[in-house]
């Protein structure tokens, strides 16, 4: 599962990292966030005909055919061994994949019988790249509404970065990866698949930090420093 995560990285940055153009309607003034949770906006990149862009996505999938977008609320992942068959994710799986920057993420060791949280990064210190979907929705009783853009984070079984401390983490991709994951068509779709695999020993590290960040209305850096035991 990945329900909090951490970016802070200015959109204009993460676009050259990405080699992407910024979409119209991105807020490049747009706060930090250190403590970001479902239903807050994302970065995504995606890439149309003309080039890779990245725009502003609401974090929690809601499919085009929805009649409500209250759906996301329990659409923030997508389990990568059912996101090809599964009805609200399969379409955009085949069709509507997109790059998601973030700056970190965090995951909960229960086994203590106390949740105690650790926060994920890169061991190389850049920004993480997961694999992501996206949805364009439009409510169907209100024909002037704007189009509603959504993204879900695609997870997979623990990679040995993990520790053990949580039985599932997002997809995270490496760069030699985002063209077949952007552009792959239909009859590729055994290798798009093959890319949801937990990421080798290596990728991240992490350690634990302030219980505060179980709260969403807790933001700030101070979050993500490291505690000890």
């Amino acid at each position: 599962m990945c329900g909090r995560i951490a970016l802070y990285t200015p959109p204009q940055r993460l676009a050259r990292l990405l080699e992407a153009a910024l979409a119209a309607g991105v807020d490049t003034d747009a706060q930090p966030s250190w403590n970001l949770g479902p239903q807050r906006t994302l970065f995504g990149v995606t890439e149309p005909p003309a080039g890779r862009v990245l725009d502003s996505y609401r974090w929690g999938l809601v499919p085009s055919w929805a009649k409500d977008p209250s759906v996301s609320n329990r659409m923030f992942n997508a389990r990568a061994e059912t996101v090809a068959s599964k009805p609200s994710f399969r379409n955009a799986f085949r069709r509507q994949r997109l790059l998601i920057p973030v700056d970190g993420f965090y995951e909960w060791d229960r086994r203590g019988g106390t949740k105690v949280p650790h926060f994920f990064t890169r061991a190389d210190e850049a920004p993480l790249v997961l694999a992501g979907l996206y949805e364009r929705w439009h409510d169907p009783a209100a024909s002037d509404a704007p189009v509603l853009q959504t993204c879900t984070v695609l997870t997979t079984t623990p990679g040995p970065d993990v520790d053990g401390i949580h039985d599932r983490m997002p997809v995270v991709l490496e760069r030699p990866t985002f063209d077949l994951w952007l552009t792959a068509r239909d009859d590729e779709v055994d290798a798009v698949q093959a890319l949801c695999a937990p990421a080798p020993a290596g990728t991240l590290v992490h350690h634990r930090v302030d219980a505060r960040v179980g709260n969403v209305r807790n933001d700030g850096p101070e979050l993500i420093g490291a505690i000890s035991a």
